[in-house]
Protein backbone atom coordinates (compact mmCIF):
# COMPACT_ATOMS: atom_id res chain seq x y z
CA UNK A 1 0.00 0.00 0.00
CA UNK A 2 3.04 2.38 0.46
CA UNK A 3 3.96 1.97 -2.53
CA UNK A 4 0.51 3.30 -4.17
CA UNK A 5 1.38 7.59 -4.85
CA UNK A 6 -1.34 9.68 -2.75
CA UNK A 7 -2.66 10.84 -6.51
CA UNK A 8 -4.01 7.57 -7.74
CA UNK A 9 -5.60 6.77 -3.83
CA UNK A 10 -7.37 10.43 -4.50
CA UNK A 11 -8.53 9.26 -8.22
CA UNK A 12 -10.28 6.83 -6.98
CA UNK A 13 -11.74 8.63 -4.02
CA UNK A 14 -12.40 11.07 -7.07
CA UNK A 15 -14.30 8.34 -9.57
CA UNK A 16 -16.20 6.98 -6.63
CA UNK A 17 -17.57 10.40 -5.78
CA UNK A 18 -18.28 10.99 -9.53
CA UNK A 19 -19.98 7.40 -9.58
CA UNK A 20 -22.35 8.95 -7.01
CA UNK A 21 -23.99 12.25 -8.49
CA UNK A 22 -25.10 10.43 -11.46
CA UNK A 23 -28.15 9.36 -9.26
CA UNK A 24 -30.56 10.42 -6.76
CA UNK A 25 -29.32 11.82 -3.78
CA UNK A 26 -31.43 13.34 -1.90
CA UNK A 27 -34.73 13.76 -4.35
CA UNK A 28 -35.04 12.85 -7.74
CA UNK A 29 -31.72 13.79 -10.40
CA UNK A 30 -31.78 16.84 -12.32
CA UNK A 31 -31.32 15.98 -15.96
CA UNK A 32 -27.89 18.05 -16.20
CA UNK A 33 -25.89 15.77 -13.03
CA UNK A 34 -26.55 12.61 -14.62
CA UNK A 35 -23.66 14.28 -17.54
CA UNK A 36 -21.58 12.84 -14.61
CA UNK A 37 -21.79 9.32 -15.39
CA UNK A 38 -19.77 9.91 -18.87
CA UNK A 39 -16.46 10.67 -16.34
CA UNK A 40 -17.64 9.00 -13.52
CA UNK A 41 -15.28 5.94 -14.22
CA UNK A 42 -12.12 8.02 -16.17
CA UNK A 43 -10.19 9.10 -12.73
CA UNK A 44 -10.10 5.64 -11.62
CA UNK A 45 -9.31 4.08 -14.70
CA UNK A 46 -6.53 6.74 -14.76
CA UNK A 47 -5.25 5.24 -11.50
CA UNK A 48 -5.73 1.64 -12.75
CA UNK A 49 -2.89 2.57 -15.74
CA UNK A 50 -0.84 4.77 -13.45
CA UNK A 51 2.75 3.49 -12.34
CA UNK A 52 3.33 2.68 -8.69
CA UNK A 53 6.67 4.64 -6.88
CA UNK A 54 8.91 2.16 -8.29
CA UNK A 55 7.98 3.13 -11.50
CA UNK A 56 6.31 0.29 -12.50
CA UNK A 57 2.99 -0.83 -13.24
CA UNK A 58 0.31 -1.85 -10.39
CA UNK A 59 0.80 -5.41 -9.56
CA UNK A 60 -2.99 -6.81 -8.92
CA UNK A 61 -2.91 -6.49 -5.31
CA UNK A 62 -2.50 -2.62 -5.52
CA UNK A 63 -5.02 -1.95 -8.72
CA UNK A 64 -7.69 -4.34 -6.38
CA UNK A 65 -7.07 -2.07 -3.41
CA UNK A 66 -7.50 1.19 -5.52
CA UNK A 67 -10.73 -0.11 -7.08
CA UNK A 68 -11.77 -1.30 -3.32
CA UNK A 69 -11.53 2.40 -2.03
CA UNK A 70 -13.48 3.48 -5.13
CA UNK A 71 -16.15 0.88 -4.73
CA UNK A 72 -16.48 1.99 -0.61
CA UNK A 73 -16.71 5.69 -1.82
CA UNK A 74 -19.56 4.59 -4.19
CA UNK A 75 -21.86 2.75 -2.15
CA UNK A 76 -21.54 5.01 0.87
CA UNK A 77 -22.79 8.07 -1.11
CA UNK A 78 -25.14 5.42 -3.11
CA UNK A 79 -26.81 3.88 -0.36
CA UNK A 80 -26.35 5.94 2.57
CA UNK A 81 -29.87 5.58 3.46
CA UNK A 82 -29.00 2.39 4.82
CA UNK A 83 -28.28 4.01 7.65
CA UNK A 84 -31.59 5.65 8.17
CA UNK A 85 -33.39 2.96 7.45
CA UNK A 86 -31.83 0.82 10.16
CA UNK A 87 -31.49 4.00 12.80
CA UNK A 88 -35.12 5.62 12.36
CA UNK A 89 -37.20 3.36 10.79
CA UNK A 90 -35.72 0.05 12.11
CA UNK A 91 -35.12 0.73 16.01
CA UNK A 92 -31.34 -0.20 15.72
CA UNK A 93 -28.87 2.49 17.66
CA UNK A 94 -27.14 5.05 15.61
CA UNK A 95 -23.57 3.14 15.96
CA UNK A 96 -25.28 -0.48 15.20
CA UNK A 97 -26.73 1.25 12.25
CA UNK A 98 -23.44 2.97 11.15
CA UNK A 99 -21.63 0.11 11.36
CA UNK A 100 -23.96 -2.16 9.50
CA UNK A 101 -23.89 0.40 6.80
CA UNK A 102 -20.07 0.15 6.68
CA UNK A 103 -19.77 -3.56 6.34
CA UNK A 104 -22.42 -3.16 3.74
CA UNK A 105 -19.83 -0.86 2.04
CA UNK A 106 -16.72 -2.87 2.82
CA UNK A 107 -18.80 -5.68 1.28
CA UNK A 108 -20.38 -4.74 -2.11
CA UNK A 109 -16.75 -2.70 -2.61
CA UNK A 110 -15.28 -6.33 -3.87
CA UNK A 111 -16.92 -6.18 -6.91
CA UNK A 112 -15.46 -2.68 -7.60
CA UNK A 113 -12.14 -4.35 -6.57
CA UNK A 114 -12.81 -7.24 -9.48
CA UNK A 115 -13.33 -4.70 -11.72
CA UNK A 116 -9.93 -3.13 -10.97
CA UNK A 117 -7.81 -6.45 -10.77
CA UNK A 118 -9.20 -7.23 -14.14
CA UNK A 119 -8.09 -4.06 -15.85
CA UNK A 120 -4.51 -4.65 -14.76
CA UNK A 121 -4.24 -7.86 -15.34
CA UNK A 122 -5.10 -6.80 -18.95
CA UNK A 123 -2.65 -4.18 -18.98
CA UNK A 124 -0.19 -6.49 -18.28
CA UNK A 125 -1.00 -8.84 -21.16
CA UNK A 126 -1.94 -7.09 -23.75
CA UNK A 127 -0.90 -3.35 -22.62
CA UNK A 128 -3.29 -0.29 -22.34
CA UNK A 129 -4.79 0.12 -25.33
CA UNK A 130 -6.31 -2.90 -25.23
CA UNK A 131 -7.02 -3.11 -21.07
CA UNK A 132 -9.14 0.13 -22.20
CA UNK A 133 -11.14 -1.62 -24.76
CA UNK A 134 -12.17 -4.15 -22.17
CA UNK A 135 -13.40 -1.85 -20.04
CA UNK A 136 -16.94 -2.09 -20.99
CA UNK A 137 -17.16 -5.87 -21.07
CA UNK A 138 -15.67 -5.70 -17.99
CA UNK A 139 -17.65 -3.77 -15.84
CA UNK A 140 -20.65 -5.24 -17.48
CA UNK A 141 -19.19 -9.01 -16.78
CA UNK A 142 -19.03 -7.34 -13.09
CA UNK A 143 -22.51 -5.81 -12.80
CA UNK A 144 -24.10 -9.16 -13.76
CA UNK A 145 -21.98 -10.54 -10.79
CA UNK A 146 -23.32 -8.20 -9.03
CA UNK A 147 -27.04 -9.39 -9.74
CA UNK A 148 -26.32 -12.79 -9.96
CA UNK A 149 -24.33 -13.65 -7.11
CA UNK A 150 -24.45 -10.95 -4.35
CA UNK A 151 -28.08 -10.63 -5.83
CA UNK A 152 -27.83 -6.66 -5.41
CA UNK A 153 -28.09 -5.14 -8.91
CA UNK A 154 -28.95 -1.71 -7.08
CA UNK A 155 -28.32 1.23 -9.07
CA UNK A 156 -26.83 -0.31 -12.41
CA UNK A 157 -24.59 2.29 -14.30
CA UNK A 158 -26.79 2.04 -17.20
CA UNK A 159 -29.80 3.07 -15.12
CA UNK A 160 -27.95 6.86 -14.75
CA UNK A 161 -29.49 7.46 -18.21
CA UNK A 162 -32.62 6.13 -18.13
CA UNK A 163 -33.90 9.51 -19.12
CA UNK A 164 -31.79 9.25 -22.47
CA UNK A 165 -34.22 8.48 -25.15
CA UNK A 166 -31.32 7.60 -27.48
CA UNK A 167 -29.68 5.62 -25.68
CA UNK A 168 -32.34 3.62 -23.57
CA UNK A 169 -33.67 2.68 -27.44
CA UNK A 170 -30.89 -0.50 -26.78
CA UNK A 171 -32.66 -1.66 -23.76
CA UNK A 172 -35.14 -3.39 -25.35
CA UNK A 173 -32.62 -5.15 -27.00
CA UNK A 174 -29.91 -6.12 -24.17
CA UNK A 175 -31.52 -4.18 -21.09
CA UNK A 176 -29.67 -1.86 -18.84
CA UNK A 177 -26.31 -4.02 -19.25
CA UNK A 178 -26.28 -2.64 -22.73
CA UNK A 179 -26.55 0.84 -21.27
CA UNK A 180 -23.98 0.47 -18.85
CA UNK A 181 -21.28 -0.97 -21.73
CA UNK A 182 -21.70 2.50 -23.75
CA UNK A 183 -20.98 4.40 -20.71
CA UNK A 184 -18.28 2.50 -19.11
CA UNK A 185 -16.80 2.54 -23.28
CA UNK A 186 -17.03 6.67 -23.37
CA UNK A 187 -15.26 6.54 -20.09
CA UNK A 188 -12.58 4.44 -21.44
CA UNK A 189 -12.06 6.14 -24.69
CA UNK A 190 -11.00 9.65 -22.69
CA UNK A 191 -7.94 7.38 -22.37
CA UNK A 192 -7.10 6.16 -26.08
CA UNK A 193 -4.32 7.69 -27.25
CA UNK A 194 -4.74 7.49 -31.24
CA UNK A 195 -1.53 8.64 -33.38
CA UNK A 196 -2.25 10.68 -35.89
CA UNK A 197 0.03 12.23 -38.30
CA UNK A 198 0.54 15.75 -37.95
CA UNK A 199 -0.67 17.99 -40.19
CA UNK A 200 -2.02 21.56 -40.99
CA UNK A 201 -5.54 20.95 -40.08
CA UNK A 202 -5.58 17.97 -38.48
CA UNK A 203 -6.08 19.48 -34.38
CA UNK A 204 -8.98 21.85 -36.20
CA UNK A 205 -10.22 19.37 -37.85
CA UNK A 206 -10.77 17.21 -34.89
CA UNK A 207 -12.55 19.69 -33.35
CA UNK A 208 -14.89 19.98 -35.47
CA UNK A 209 -15.75 16.51 -35.48
CA UNK A 210 -16.06 16.25 -31.73
CA UNK A 211 -17.82 19.49 -32.01
CA UNK A 212 -20.41 18.37 -34.65
CA UNK A 213 -21.40 15.05 -32.77
CA UNK A 214 -22.36 17.52 -29.88
CA UNK A 215 -24.00 19.27 -31.53
CA UNK A 216 -25.78 16.31 -33.59
CA UNK A 217 -26.49 14.26 -30.31
CA UNK A 218 -28.25 17.64 -28.74
CA UNK A 219 -30.10 18.01 -31.89
CA UNK A 220 -31.14 14.31 -32.19
CA UNK A 221 -32.02 14.62 -28.24
CA UNK A 222 -34.17 17.84 -28.48
CA UNK A 223 -35.76 17.81 -31.95
CA UNK A 224 -35.53 13.87 -33.16
CA UNK A 225 -39.04 12.22 -32.08
CA UNK A 226 -37.39 8.72 -30.14
CA UNK A 227 -41.10 7.33 -29.48
CA UNK A 228 -44.06 6.81 -30.64
CA UNK A 229 -47.11 7.79 -28.34
CA UNK A 230 -47.97 4.85 -26.00
CA UNK A 231 -51.87 4.20 -26.51
CA UNK A 232 -54.19 4.76 -23.32
CA UNK A 233 -56.73 2.28 -23.81
CA UNK A 234 -57.84 1.57 -19.78
CA UNK A 235 -57.77 3.48 -16.54
CA UNK A 236 -56.34 2.20 -13.21
CA UNK A 237 -56.92 3.25 -9.74
CA UNK A 238 -53.58 3.46 -7.07
CA UNK A 239 -54.19 4.08 -3.72
CA UNK A 240 -51.35 5.37 -1.95
CA UNK A 241 -52.06 4.70 2.00
CA UNK A 242 -49.36 6.49 3.77
CA UNK A 243 -48.61 4.83 6.66
CA UNK A 244 -45.66 5.13 8.89
CA UNK A 245 -43.24 2.20 9.56
CA UNK A 246 -40.90 1.04 12.05
CA UNK A 247 -40.16 3.42 14.91
CA UNK A 248 -41.50 6.07 13.01
CA UNK A 249 -44.91 4.46 14.01
CA UNK A 250 -45.80 6.69 16.94
CA UNK A 251 -49.57 6.56 16.13
CA UNK A 252 -52.46 6.78 16.75
CA UNK A 253 -53.46 3.67 15.05
CA UNK A 254 -56.30 2.70 13.12
CA UNK A 255 -58.15 -0.50 13.39
CA UNK A 256 -57.99 -3.31 11.06
CA UNK A 257 -61.70 -2.55 9.83
CA UNK A 258 -60.80 1.20 9.66
CA UNK A 259 -58.13 1.25 7.68
CA UNK A 260 -60.61 -1.14 5.26
CA UNK A 261 -63.11 1.24 5.02
CA UNK A 262 -60.97 4.40 4.57
CA UNK A 263 -58.86 2.76 2.02
CA UNK A 264 -61.88 1.21 -0.06
CA UNK A 265 -63.52 4.81 0.25
CA UNK A 266 -60.08 6.10 -1.57
CA UNK A 267 -60.39 3.29 -3.92
CA UNK A 268 -64.30 4.24 -4.98
CA UNK A 269 -63.45 7.98 -5.02
CA UNK A 270 -60.20 8.69 -6.40
CA UNK A 271 -58.54 12.47 -6.58
CA UNK A 272 -58.66 14.67 -9.53
CA UNK A 273 -55.11 15.63 -8.73
CA UNK A 274 -52.14 14.78 -9.93
CA UNK A 275 -48.29 15.79 -10.77
CA UNK A 276 -47.83 15.16 -14.86
CA UNK A 277 -44.53 13.94 -14.39
CA UNK A 278 -42.01 12.97 -11.68
CA UNK A 279 -42.86 14.45 -8.53
CA UNK A 280 -40.44 16.91 -6.68
CA UNK A 281 -38.45 17.88 -10.15
CA UNK A 282 -38.97 21.62 -11.27
CA UNK A 283 -40.58 20.52 -14.54
CA UNK A 284 -43.08 18.43 -13.28
CA UNK A 285 -46.41 20.19 -12.55
CA UNK A 286 -48.42 19.47 -9.77
CA UNK A 287 -52.26 20.28 -10.37
CA UNK A 288 -54.00 21.46 -6.88
CA UNK A 289 -55.99 18.76 -4.94
CA UNK A 290 -59.58 18.98 -4.64
CA UNK A 291 -61.77 18.08 -2.12
CA UNK A 292 -62.46 14.15 -1.78
CA UNK A 293 -65.79 12.97 -1.97
CA UNK A 294 -66.73 10.38 1.26
CA UNK A 295 -69.30 8.87 0.06
CA UNK A 296 -69.15 5.85 -2.26
CA UNK A 297 -72.42 6.62 -3.99
CA UNK A 298 -70.49 9.44 -5.68
CA UNK A 299 -68.26 7.23 -7.35
CA UNK A 300 -69.49 7.35 -10.84
CA UNK A 301 -69.75 11.64 -10.40
CA UNK A 302 -66.33 12.12 -9.53
CA UNK A 303 -63.96 9.48 -11.61
CA UNK A 304 -64.62 7.40 -14.85
CA UNK A 305 -65.01 3.85 -14.70
CA UNK A 306 -61.67 1.89 -13.90
CA UNK A 307 -60.39 -1.07 -15.31
CA UNK A 308 -58.11 -2.25 -12.08
CA UNK A 309 -57.24 -1.17 -8.73
CA UNK A 310 -54.36 -1.60 -6.83
CA UNK A 311 -53.56 -1.73 -3.07
CA UNK A 312 -49.83 -1.14 -2.10
CA UNK A 313 -47.33 -3.48 -0.13
CA UNK A 314 -47.76 -1.73 3.16
CA UNK A 315 -47.88 -2.39 6.86
CA UNK A 316 -51.20 -2.50 7.04
CA UNK A 317 -52.31 -5.80 9.24
CA UNK A 318 -54.12 -7.55 6.16
CA UNK A 319 -54.15 -11.09 6.38
CA UNK A 320 -55.55 -13.55 3.32
CA UNK A 321 -57.09 -15.89 5.30
CA UNK A 322 -59.02 -13.29 7.62
CA UNK A 323 -62.64 -13.26 6.54
CA UNK A 324 -62.94 -9.84 7.60
CA UNK A 325 -60.64 -8.71 5.05
CA UNK A 326 -61.56 -10.97 2.43
CA UNK A 327 -65.40 -9.83 2.69
CA UNK A 328 -64.14 -5.44 2.56
CA UNK A 329 -61.89 -6.78 -0.74
CA UNK A 330 -65.05 -8.65 -2.49
CA UNK A 331 -67.83 -5.86 -1.35
CA UNK A 332 -65.35 -3.48 -2.96
CA UNK A 333 -64.71 -5.31 -6.73
CA UNK A 334 -67.91 -5.82 -6.69
CA UNK A 335 -68.84 -2.47 -6.60
CA UNK A 336 -66.19 -1.09 -8.63
CA UNK A 337 -66.60 -3.94 -11.11
CA UNK A 338 -63.00 -4.19 -11.58
CA UNK A 339 -60.44 -6.30 -10.67
CA UNK A 340 -57.98 -5.74 -7.32
CA UNK A 341 -54.64 -6.66 -6.86
CA UNK A 342 -53.69 -5.96 -3.07
CA UNK A 343 -50.47 -6.50 -0.96
CA UNK A 344 -51.79 -8.36 2.18
CA UNK A 345 -50.08 -11.47 4.40
CA UNK A 346 -50.34 -14.71 3.09
CA UNK A 347 -50.24 -18.08 5.42
CA UNK A 348 -50.18 -21.44 4.62
CA UNK A 349 -50.47 -24.37 7.08
CA UNK A 350 -47.26 -27.02 6.76
CA UNK A 351 -46.03 -30.02 8.34
CA UNK A 352 -42.33 -28.98 7.26
CA UNK A 353 -41.28 -26.71 9.73
CA UNK A 354 -42.06 -26.22 13.66
CA UNK A 355 -43.54 -23.53 13.64
CA UNK A 356 -46.59 -25.18 11.66
CA UNK A 357 -47.52 -22.51 8.91
CA UNK A 358 -45.07 -20.77 5.94
CA UNK A 359 -45.58 -16.83 5.88
CA UNK A 360 -45.58 -14.82 2.67
CA UNK A 361 -45.27 -11.11 1.37
CA UNK A 362 -47.98 -11.52 -1.25
CA UNK A 363 -50.18 -9.71 -4.00
CA UNK A 364 -54.24 -11.19 -3.76
CA UNK A 365 -56.08 -10.62 -6.82
CA UNK A 366 -59.88 -10.09 -6.91
CA UNK A 367 -62.07 -11.04 -9.95
CA UNK A 368 -64.53 -8.24 -10.69
CA UNK A 369 -67.31 -10.98 -8.99
CA UNK A 370 -65.65 -10.33 -5.56
CA UNK A 371 -63.83 -14.13 -5.98
CA UNK A 372 -60.26 -14.09 -4.71
CA UNK A 373 -58.61 -15.85 -7.72
CA UNK A 374 -55.30 -15.90 -6.93
CA UNK A 375 -51.87 -14.93 -5.01
CA UNK A 376 -48.68 -14.03 -5.97
CA UNK A 377 -46.14 -14.91 -3.07
CA UNK A 378 -42.64 -12.79 -3.10
CA UNK A 379 -39.97 -14.42 -4.45
CA UNK A 380 -36.82 -12.42 -4.03
CA UNK A 381 -36.91 -11.48 -0.22
CA UNK A 382 -34.94 -8.99 1.49
CA UNK A 383 -32.13 -10.12 3.15
CA UNK A 384 -31.96 -9.06 6.69
CA UNK A 385 -35.53 -7.06 6.31
CA UNK A 386 -37.91 -10.00 5.61
CA UNK A 387 -35.58 -12.75 6.46
CA UNK A 388 -32.00 -13.75 7.65
CA UNK A 389 -29.79 -15.78 5.32
CA UNK A 390 -27.88 -18.55 6.87
CA UNK A 391 -29.25 -17.81 10.47
CA UNK A 392 -27.52 -20.38 12.42
CA UNK A 393 -23.90 -18.07 11.45
CA UNK A 394 -25.64 -15.34 13.24
CA UNK A 395 -26.26 -16.78 16.24
CA UNK A 396 -24.15 -14.08 18.32
CA UNK A 397 -26.32 -11.30 16.81
CA UNK A 398 -29.56 -12.79 18.06
CA UNK A 399 -31.05 -10.06 19.77
CA UNK A 400 -30.08 -7.73 16.70
CA UNK A 401 -31.87 -9.83 14.53
CA UNK A 402 -35.21 -10.05 16.52
CA UNK A 403 -37.10 -7.61 14.60
CA UNK A 404 -36.03 -9.41 10.75
CA UNK A 405 -39.03 -10.35 9.61
CA UNK A 406 -39.25 -14.07 9.44
CA UNK A 407 -41.21 -14.45 5.87
CA UNK A 408 -41.09 -17.62 3.47
CA UNK A 409 -39.93 -17.22 -0.22
CA UNK A 410 -42.60 -18.14 -2.69
CA UNK A 411 -41.32 -20.66 -5.10
CA UNK A 412 -43.58 -19.88 -8.96
CA UNK A 413 -44.50 -16.32 -10.54
CA UNK A 414 -47.91 -16.11 -10.98
CA UNK A 415 -49.81 -14.17 -13.56
CA UNK A 416 -53.67 -12.85 -12.86
CA UNK A 417 -55.88 -13.56 -15.90
CA UNK A 418 -59.58 -11.41 -16.31
CA UNK A 419 -61.70 -9.82 -18.84
CA UNK A 420 -59.26 -11.21 -21.38
CA UNK A 421 -55.99 -9.07 -20.77
CA UNK A 422 -53.33 -10.56 -17.81
CA UNK A 423 -51.33 -8.83 -15.43
CA UNK A 424 -48.12 -9.24 -14.00
CA UNK A 425 -47.44 -8.32 -10.07
CA UNK A 426 -43.93 -7.66 -8.34
CA UNK A 427 -43.35 -6.98 -5.00
CA UNK A 428 -40.69 -4.20 -4.29
CA UNK A 429 -37.22 -5.15 -3.95
CA UNK A 430 -38.11 -7.66 -7.11
CA UNK A 431 -38.34 -4.78 -9.06
CA UNK A 432 -34.04 -4.43 -9.54
CA UNK A 433 -33.56 -7.65 -11.10
CA UNK A 434 -34.12 -7.44 -15.04
CA UNK A 435 -34.02 -11.01 -16.00
CA UNK A 436 -36.81 -11.59 -12.97
CA UNK A 437 -39.42 -9.25 -14.02
CA UNK A 438 -39.18 -10.43 -17.35
CA UNK A 439 -40.50 -13.35 -16.78
CA UNK A 440 -43.84 -12.13 -16.52
CA UNK A 441 -44.15 -10.63 -19.91
CA UNK A 442 -42.93 -14.04 -20.88
CA UNK A 443 -45.98 -15.62 -19.39
CA UNK A 444 -48.34 -13.21 -21.13
CA UNK A 445 -48.74 -10.31 -18.52
CA UNK A 446 -49.27 -7.28 -20.88
CA UNK A 447 -49.32 -4.62 -18.60
CA UNK A 448 -47.16 -5.35 -15.09
CA UNK A 449 -47.89 -4.10 -11.65
CA UNK A 450 -45.55 -2.90 -9.00
CA UNK A 451 -46.79 -2.73 -5.06
CA UNK A 452 -44.21 -1.64 -2.82
CA UNK A 453 -43.50 -0.24 0.53
CA UNK A 454 -40.73 2.52 0.56
CA UNK A 455 -41.55 4.19 3.61
CA UNK A 456 -38.45 2.27 5.03
CA UNK A 457 -36.39 4.77 3.19
CA UNK A 458 -37.99 8.34 4.41
CA UNK A 459 -36.34 11.31 2.56
CA UNK A 460 -33.50 10.05 1.17
CA UNK A 461 -32.24 9.37 -2.36
CA UNK A 462 -33.89 5.62 -2.27
CA UNK A 463 -37.21 6.01 -3.08
CA UNK A 464 -36.39 8.13 -6.41
CA UNK A 465 -33.53 5.47 -7.14
CA UNK A 466 -35.75 3.09 -6.59
CA UNK A 467 -38.48 4.96 -9.19
CA UNK A 468 -35.80 4.99 -11.88
CA UNK A 469 -35.31 0.98 -11.88
CA UNK A 470 -38.89 0.13 -11.92
CA UNK A 471 -39.26 2.39 -15.01
CA UNK A 472 -36.00 0.77 -16.66
CA UNK A 473 -38.09 -2.44 -16.44
CA UNK A 474 -40.68 -0.69 -18.37
CA UNK A 475 -38.28 0.15 -20.96
CA UNK A 476 -36.59 -2.81 -21.33
CA UNK A 477 -40.21 -5.40 -21.32
CA UNK A 478 -41.98 -2.63 -23.32
CA UNK A 479 -44.74 -2.70 -21.07
CA UNK A 480 -47.42 -0.42 -18.92
CA UNK A 481 -46.12 -1.01 -15.27
CA UNK A 482 -48.83 0.72 -12.75
CA UNK A 483 -46.80 1.18 -9.65
CA UNK A 484 -48.85 1.69 -6.00
CA UNK A 485 -46.56 2.28 -2.75
CA UNK A 486 -47.27 2.78 1.50
CA UNK A 487 -45.72 6.55 0.71
CA UNK A 488 -44.62 7.39 -2.99
CA UNK A 489 -43.35 7.47 -5.63
CA UNK A 490 -46.95 6.23 -6.63
CA UNK A 491 -46.94 6.15 -10.60
CA UNK A 492 -48.12 4.77 -14.24
CA UNK A 493 -45.36 4.53 -16.22
CA UNK A 494 -45.66 4.15 -19.67
CA UNK A 495 -43.37 1.96 -22.27
CA UNK A 496 -40.58 3.93 -22.76
CA UNK A 497 -39.93 4.60 -18.94
CA UNK A 498 -41.74 8.16 -18.58
CA UNK A 499 -43.74 9.02 -15.77
CA UNK A 500 -47.09 10.38 -17.47
CA UNK A 501 -49.06 10.73 -13.86
CA UNK A 502 -47.72 10.44 -10.11
CA UNK A 503 -49.24 11.55 -6.75
CA UNK A 504 -46.72 13.44 -4.50
CA UNK A 505 -45.30 11.70 -1.93
CA UNK A 506 -46.37 11.64 1.97
CA UNK A 507 -50.45 11.86 1.12
CA UNK A 508 -52.75 9.62 1.74
CA UNK A 509 -54.91 9.73 -1.75
CA UNK A 510 -55.93 7.53 -4.77
CA UNK A 511 -54.48 8.11 -8.63
CA UNK A 512 -56.06 7.16 -11.35
CA UNK A 513 -54.03 6.66 -14.10
CA UNK A 514 -54.61 5.96 -17.75
CA UNK A 515 -52.20 3.11 -19.39
CA UNK A 516 -52.46 0.60 -21.99
CA UNK A 517 -51.75 -3.37 -22.57
CA UNK A 518 -49.23 -4.04 -24.79
CA UNK A 519 -48.51 -7.45 -26.35
CA UNK A 520 -45.27 -7.82 -28.43
CA UNK A 521 -42.19 -9.30 -27.06
CA UNK A 522 -38.44 -7.78 -26.93
CA UNK A 523 -35.69 -9.26 -27.45
CA UNK A 524 -34.54 -8.91 -23.87
CA UNK A 525 -37.88 -10.33 -23.04
CA UNK A 526 -37.84 -13.39 -25.00
CA UNK A 527 -33.60 -13.74 -24.36
CA UNK A 528 -32.80 -11.86 -21.02
CA UNK A 529 -28.88 -11.14 -19.98
CA UNK A 530 -27.80 -12.58 -22.73
CA UNK A 531 -25.59 -9.65 -23.77
CA UNK A 532 -24.45 -9.43 -20.00
CA UNK A 533 -23.08 -13.04 -20.78
CA UNK A 534 -21.14 -12.34 -24.23
CA UNK A 535 -19.44 -9.69 -22.36
CA UNK A 536 -18.63 -11.92 -19.12
CA UNK A 537 -17.00 -14.69 -22.08
CA UNK A 538 -15.06 -12.02 -23.29
CA UNK A 539 -13.52 -10.76 -20.17
CA UNK A 540 -13.27 -14.81 -18.55
CA UNK A 541 -11.26 -15.64 -22.16
CA UNK A 542 -9.16 -12.14 -21.40
CA UNK A 543 -8.39 -13.00 -18.36
CA UNK A 544 -7.55 -16.97 -18.90
CA UNK A 545 -4.66 -15.70 -21.11
CA UNK A 546 -3.66 -13.24 -19.14
CA UNK A 547 -3.00 -16.00 -16.03
CA UNK A 548 -1.54 -18.30 -19.27
CA UNK A 549 0.77 -15.65 -19.84
CA UNK A 550 2.02 -15.89 -16.15
CA UNK A 551 2.10 -19.02 -15.86
CA UNK A 552 4.18 -19.91 -18.81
Amino acid sequence: MRLIPLRLWLLAALSGILQVLPFPIAGPTPLWRTSFCWVALLPLLWALLGESKTGKPLTLRQGAILGYVCGFVWYLGNCYWIYQTMYLYGGLAEPVAAGILVLFCLYLGLYHALFAALIVACRARFGRHIALLLVPFAWVAVELARARITGLPWDLLGVAQVDNPLLTRLAPFAGVYALSFVIAAVNALWLVRVRIRERRFTRPLLTGIGVAVIVLYVFALRIVPMHKTSPVTARATLVQENLEVGAADTGPHLSAQQLLQTFSALSLNPSRSRCNGIPELSSTRCFVFAPQSSSRNDYARTSVATSLIVWPESPAPFEERDPQFRDAMSALAREARAPVIVGNIGIDRTDANSRGYNLFNSASFVTPDGDFAGRYDKMHLVPFGEYVPFKPFFFFAKNLLNEVGTFDAGTRRVVFTTGGHTYGTFICYESIFANEVRQYVQQGAEVLVNISNDGWYGDTSAPWQHLNMVRMRAIENHRWILRATNTGVTAAIDPYGRVTAAAPRHIRTALQVGFGYEHDVTFYTAHGDLFAYLCALVTTLALAFSLKRKMN
